[in-house]
């Protein structure tokens, strides 16, 4: 496969990618993958719901909505916002996904209060997973999102779906609390059946640092790695990559 900068490619039934010469290049186009997303499913559903993503794309993608042009052409109460994990930290904490999310802009949009879903997983971890659960099944279609954001870390894994970690046998269950002993903490989680719903999937990973894994997983054909469950022939997860992340592979 030729793989070719600014241009959409399939690669196979399950993962499509993108690859932007810059990180500047590939954060647009993830900023304009997002509005169009937001756009189609209120036009088409009445709502846009998302599970939002930690990290410095999902954050720089945030802070560049409010200037976009087609911004204004979201009807925000219309918006359902949600996490596709969290750390075991306070709302507060710098670490935490959504306190960064709303920091990076997202509290700027009108979205009403009561269409805002934290992971509660700083105090009663296990019990609040299962209420988090119930609360997508009340709010979001079918258990379906429009759009679920994700990331890939370096050693593979994706949301907090860490290698050798026991939420990734889950089957049934929609959101867990899962222990990370690598990272010695608990986390909070969307899981395979929740991820696999979504009616798009987008996976960010941008920089050399993540150049690695990338050969691996597309170049090497590895998978071992928790991300390799992501996609499926209905919903292909759509990586949208910076060229210093694909740079084995192009």
């Amino acid at each position: 496969m030729k793989w070719l900068a600014g241009e959409e490619l399939t690669v196979d039934a399950r993962r499509r990618m993108w690859i932007g010469e810059t990180g500047d290049q590939a954060i647009n186009f993830a900023l304009e993958h997002w509005i169009a997303s937001a756009i189609d499913a209120i036009e088409k559903r009445g709502l846009f719901t998302v599970a939002l993503s930690g990290g410095s794309t999902p954050n720089a993608l945030f802070k560049r909505l409010k200037d976009h042009p087609d911004v204004k052409r979201i009807d925000w109460k219309k918006v359902f916002l949600f996490w596709s994990d969290e750390r075991s930290v306070p709302p507060t904490s710098p670490d935490s996904n959504f306190g960064q999310a709303m920091s990076s802009g997202m509290q700027g949009f009108g979205i009403p209060h009561l269409q805002i879903f934290r992971m509660e997983a700083d105090f009663h971890i296990e019990e609040n997973a299962k209420r988090y659960e119930e609360v997508i099944t009340a709010h979001v279609p079918n258990c379906s999102f429009d759009l679920m954001m994700l990331g890939v870390g370096e050693d593979g894994h994706t949301a907090s779906l860490f290698p050798e970690t026991k939420a990734l046998k889950e089957s049934t269950r929609l959101v867990v609390a899962n222990e990370v002993p690598q990272k010695k903490t608990w986390r909070m989680t969307m899981t395979y059946p929740l991820i696999n719903k979504a009616r798009s999937i987008a996976i960010y990973a941008l920089g050399e640092r993540k150049a690695p894994i990338i050969e691996e997983l597309f170049k090497q054909k590895v998978d071992v790695y928790p991300v390799c469950r992501v996609g499926t022939a209905e919903s292909p997860a759509l990586w949208i990559l910076d060229a210093p992340a694909a740079a084995k592979l192009l």
